[in-house]
């Protein structure tokens, strides 16, 4: 029998379709879905059908899973709720402008990391991680950091790590000691070439400072 994980089943289930469709590399089909969560194909359309109607998962044209619009606004709730976020965004605001790419803040969250903050490059070719998503650990810079495999590190890179065509650079945000964040920054490999860290590590890591310095004393 397979085991609860929160003593609620139909939560713990629901909560496992919405995770996949969050770490899909793009819209899931229902047999995608499936497949991903190893639910059977019943209650995963039915647990699916009921998060559509409350606005936490929506279909496109061609009946494909995505996350909902109502997830945005949560996120953003959960976000405001993070005093670290707040104390960090002048600093966040300042590595996108001094690099010109996308800029965001993540927090982990158990096997996950969720992105508390995400500022857009201001180029039309951009990379866009929208707040509130959850990533998985261990992929990309930023996962790489709060996986604990590249915490000690001053700042790290990743070329088409998480996505193919997409690079990014990463810092630790260490308060009293303790690592609690990572900011980073990402964009098209086109524009970051194959050793975006050579050009953008410094800056980023000078903002993984700056925001370590600004949340001495904040409930991080």
């Amino acid at each position: 029998m397979e085991q609860s994980v929160s003593g609620v089943g139909v939560l713990d289930k629901s909560v496992r379709v919405l995770d996949a469709v969050a770490l899909a590399a793009g819209p899931l089909t229902l047999v995608e879905l499936v497949d991903a969560t190893a639910l059977p194909k019943a209650t995963a359309h039915r647990l699916a059908s009921a998060l559509e109607v409350h606005g936490l998962l929506r279909r496109d044209h061609e009946g494909r899973y995505l996350l909902g619009v109502r997830l945005i606004g949560l996120g953003r709730a959960a976000a405001d709720d993070w005093p670290l976020a707040e104390a960090a965004r002048p600093a966040l605001e300042a590595l996108r402008d001094a690099t010109g790419e996308s800029v965001q803040l993540y927090r982990r969250d158990g096997e996950h990391r969720v992105c508390v903050v995400s500022l857009e490059s201001p180029h039309e070719l951009r990379t866009i991680v929208p707040q509130g998503s959850r990533l998985p650990l261990g992929v990309g810079s930023a996962g790489r950091i709060l996986a604990g495999t590249a915490a000690d590190a001053r700042w790290t890179a990743s070329v088409g790590e998480r996505a193919p065509g997409v690079a990014s650079v990463s810092a630790p945000i260490v308060v009293d000691g303790r690592l609690v964040a990572a900011v980073g920054i990402s964009g098209p490999l086109g524009r970051l070439g194959d050793h975006p860290g050579d050009r953008h590590g410094s800056a980023v890591a000078a903002a993984a400072d700056a925001i370590g310095a600004a949340a001495v004393g904040v409930h991080a």
